[in-house]
């Protein structure tokens, strides 16, 4: 705890009780995600819908595959349960939206077996302005507002399609990070444009982009100085024989931070350079494919020679800055199923 955690005003023990037994409600009819979750009230939601600028019967998005309207009630209700502040509300209405994009494919990666988690990336004023962690253990917990997002957007996925453990939701061995992957891009750190400007949104604007993550693989290098030798241990990580990358080629994100920004930055590497390089080193050859079991037939002389990469083309290569200044890592966020069956979207954040 810390030092001025013993100044609050304990609340009375009979307030205690009865939001404890509120809490206990909630877990018996099945509406957290097996954390307690904070009990919504009708102040606290009409908080949510006024910082939405929405009433609450207002549609934010349907999943049509599912023949499900989305409402903004439904939104404010489950971002209270996850613990969001009022000035969240833009950022989860825009990823809803994102969700419900026809593109982004909901109910397949939502009901696989491949148990993928929906990524949040936040691009823009909005991260700094709200304080959403793109620096320093991006991806992990001590940030509300990158942990209360993403939870944000599971609870929904919970309690408004039903995508439960069991009943839609079919995860094999599902995924830490399908309670919360939300994050900024570290557009300081980065020596290139950021992702949402890349798409052809104003610099000033602020963005969601959800990506369908099947994994993240961390990989480190502390010696190389050159781009080149950098990418090479990535670019082995991208085509692992057991992903879903390698046979049904989605997009992948490349997550550069730390020390490996300041490599691309110094030898004035772009983008599409990266991706390029990338693109060519990361595959196998398709003896090797079918002699792991992850094509079918037999193999034949032109299989040595012949070679799948872990996606279609180099432009689905997304390539973002996060993490801390310090430290030799990067991340791949490998992606969920094919890439005819979902593709990351990217949608504005709008604050009435």
């Amino acid at each position: 705890m810390g030092k001025d955690a013993g100044m609050a005003i304990d609340p009375e023990p009979a307030d205690l009780e009865r939001t404890a037994a509120l809490i206990e409600s909630f877990f018996e009819r099945g509406w957290t995600d097996g954390l307690p979750v904070v009990p919504p009230c009708r102040s606290t939601v009409e908080a949510m819908l006024q910082a939405g600028g929405l009433k609450p019967r207002d549609t934010v998005g349907e999943i049509q595959t599912r023949n499900i309207r989305i409402t903004a009630d439904k939104v404010a209700i489950n971002a209270v349960m996850a613990g969001c502040l009022p000035s969240y509300m833009p950022v989860i209405l825009s990823a809803v939206k994102g969700l419900c994009n026809p593109e982004f494919g909901y109910h397949g990666l939502a009901t696989s077996t491949g148990g993928a988690s929906v990524a949040v990336i936040i691009n823009g004023p909005v991260a700094q302005e709200l304080e959403i962690n793109g620096a320093d253990n991006a991806f992990g917990p001590g940030v509300r507002a990158n942990l209360t997002i993403g939870r944000a957007i599971r609870l929904l996925m919970m309690n408004a399609i039903n995508t439960r453990p069991g009943k839609l939701d079919r995860s094999t061995l599902g995924s830490p990070a399908k309670l919360a992957l939300c994050f900024a891009e570290n557009e300081r750190l980065s020596p290139w444009l950021p992702l949402h400007v890349e798409r052809g949104f104003a610099a000033e604007l602020s963005t969601t982009t959800l990506f369908a993550c099947e994994s993240i693989i961390q990989t480190y290098n502390q010696l190389s100085s050159r781009p080149e030798a950098l990418l090479l241990g990535m670019a082995d990580a991208m085509a692992n024989m057991g992903s879903m990358n390698i046979i049904g080629q989605p997009q992948m994100v490349v997550v550069f931070a730390g020390e490996h920004t300041e490599i691309f930055r110094k030898c004035n590497w772009t983008k599409k350079a990266v991706r390029e390089f990338l693109f060519e080193q990361a595959k196998r050859s398709v003896a090797a494919l079918k002699q792991a079991g992850r094509l079918p037939g037999e193999i034949t002389p032109d299989d040595a020679t012949a070679f799948r990469h872990p996606v279609q083309d180099p432009k689905d290569i997304i390539v973002v800055c996060a993490g801390g200044s310090a430290g030799s890592f990067s991340a791949i966020f490998t992606g969920w199923g094919s890439i005819k069956a979902t593709r990351s979207v990217t949608t504005p954040i709008l604050v009435p």
